[in-house]
């Protein structure tokens, strides 16, 4: 691995909870643009990403 992307895992790892509501928000956004349209793959793809982020989603819904 190389050291900036050592550097982005362990500010990610420290920040999970924020990575996680980013990325709930930026899934809603692309919810909102596509009027629902491929509201299933969004999530699909929000929660893979939330995955690698470390536990999964941390945020309440």
């Amino acid at each position: 691995m190389s050291n900036s992307m050592g550097k982005a895992k362990a500010l990610v790892d420290k920040h999970e909870k924020q990575v996680d509501q980013g990325l709930d928000q930026a899934g809603d956004q692309a919810d909102q643009r596509t009027g629902g349209k491929y509201d299933k793959q969004i999530d699909k793809g929000v929660d893979a990403a939330q995955r690698r982020t470390g536990e999964g989603d941390t945020s309440p819904r």
